[in-house]
């Protein structure tokens, strides 16, 4: 009997199958919640390689649901608390731990490298980043987002739309599982969701998880799903930058009020709230950098004022300074 038998006696999958697993690169992209559950289940298939991409370090307040740690992990990174874990299960699997925040500057080299990613993080920023590049690259993308008792995953890019054209506006609010709290079985059950359909995806199953997304909401113990194979891309959205990446004829507002960070993004950057963005910035025909926290008043501010802001107008996330 071997490690696999009882997944390769699948139709589905078979001693071929089980090859294309062993053969496939994936990339994590953060090791919280839904990685606690997506990685082992992804090391224990038998993946190839696992590449975890996490620059945060394990705290008490993560132990509720990101069950891959256990309190005496505490102050480690977790990427490489993760990685360690993954090996204990499979010692078959190539394992590498990314000790880094996955950014607009770094995200292209790091997913040229893959096969298939997954958007485990908790932030816009990262999820709309990672759909750019994976859509861009052709690169499957699994990407999941959960809060309170609910949430979603889906598959997007490689030959099927990108989340920009199933979700082309701002999200509504920037609520996060740290401001607003998220139920651990629910993260566990998006997780393994986003692992099944890494699989089916690199099995090509059918019917396809690319261009499918998957609703849970256990408030209501209910579940809902729809395609998207067709969606139209946007005819134009608001790209994230990362800090290194402005330029010195660039214009940079810091939305960020003084009681969120003392210092705003740089140096050369004004401070303008956005509510007072229309009469504090006049137009002019540069680039234009707008940043926040989460990327989300920048976007609605970049909304705002797109018809009548004549250069291009990015976005940048950044956390407290």
């Amino acid at each position: 009997m071997t490690r696999y038998q009882r997944q390769e006696i699948l139709p589905e999958i078979g001693t071929a199958g089980q090859a294309r697993i062993a053969s496939t690169r994936v990339l994590v992209i953060g090791a919280g919640g839904l990685a606690a559950s997506a990685l082992p289940l992804l090391a224990a298939a038998g993946v190839g390689r696992l590449t975890i991409v996490d620059g945060d370090r394990v705290e008490q307040s993560n132990l509720h649901r990101q069950t891959l740690f256990t309190e005496g992990d505490q102050g480690r990174p977790k990427a490489d608390v993760a990685a360690e874990r993954c090996r204990l299960l499979n010692r078959e699997v190539t394992v590498v731990p990314w000790r880094r925040d996955l950014t607009p500057g770094n995200a292209e080299r790091l997913v040229e490298a893959e096969d298939i990613v997954l958007d485990c993080a908790d932030s816009y920023a990262v999820s709309y980043t990672l759909s750019d590049i994976c859509a861009m690259q052709r690169v499957p993308l699994i990407s999941a987002s959960v809060l309170g008792v609910s949430g979603y995953v889906g598959g997007f890019c490689g030959m099927a739309p990108s989340l920009r054209a199933v979700f082309p506006d701002a999200p509504e609010n920037a609520a996060n599982c740290a401001t607003a709290g998220v139920m651990g079985p629910v993260v566990a059950m998006l997780g393994a969701a986003q692992a099944q359909m890494a699989l089916a995806s690199i099995l090509q199953l059918k019917p396809s998880p690319m261009g499918q997304v998957l609703r849970i909401d256990m408030g209501t113990y209910r579940t809902s799903s729809f395609r998207f194979d067709n969606a139209p891309e946007p005819a134009s959205h608001f790209p994230f930058v990362a800090l290194d990446e402005i330029g010195a004829e660039d214009r940079v507002v810091d939305l960020r009020p003084t009681t969120e960070t003392p210092k705003p993004i740089t140096d050369r950057a004004t401070r303008i709230l956005p509510e007072d963005i229309a009469t504090k910035l006049a137009p002019e025909d540069r680039r234009l950098v707008l940043c926040c926290a989460s990327g989300l008043r920048a976007w609605r501010v970049a909304d705002a004022i797109q018809n009548t802001w004549p250069g291009e107008i990015v976005l940048l996330a950044a956390k407290a300074s």
